[in-house]
């Protein structure tokens, strides 16, 4: 009859003693990993980009897009998405235009990089980014 008090009051005390501790469940989580899914497109890459250029040319600059919809054939889009393991996922678009087969026109929210990390970048809207003009040959 005692070891069977024993056998019931042990475990008790136990569970008892373990309710005082902190929460233990956020200090052991699972390590979870960064995913990164699609085109990784920075500004530098998009500096390069100038009016004219050949589908080729943009492919080399840029990389193969993530989408080449067949029904809108003079449009390449770049899409990037970073989910972190912990934290908020990001997510880039930019969408390249052609005419004729000849780049015309550039636009996304791929922003400059600024090489400090004192503060994170503001999370950048959509916009055009105008290509400049190439200049003329004589």
């Amino acid at each position: 009859m005692l070891s069977r008090l024993l056998l019931l009051t042990f475990p008790a005390l136990l569970l008892a003693g373990c309710s005082n501790t902190p929460d233990i469940t956020s200090r052991l989580s699972p390590y979870r990993i960064d995913v990164r899914q699609g085109n990784y497109v920075t500004q530098d890459m998009v500096a390069k980009l100038k009016p004219g250029m050949s589908r080729d040319q943009v492919r080399f600059a840029l990389g193969t897009p993530l989408v080449a919809d067949m029904f809108h054939a003079d449009r390449w889009d770049y899409v990037y998405r970073f989910q972190p393991g912990r934290g908020e996922p990001q997510l880039r678009r930019l969408v390249v235009f052609f005419e004729e087969g000849k780049l015309a026109r550039v636009g996304g929210d791929v922003v400059a990089e600024t090489g400090t990390t004192a503060a994170p970048a503001p999370t950048p809207a959509a916009r055009i980014i105008e290509v400049p003009a190439a200049p003329k040959k004589d």
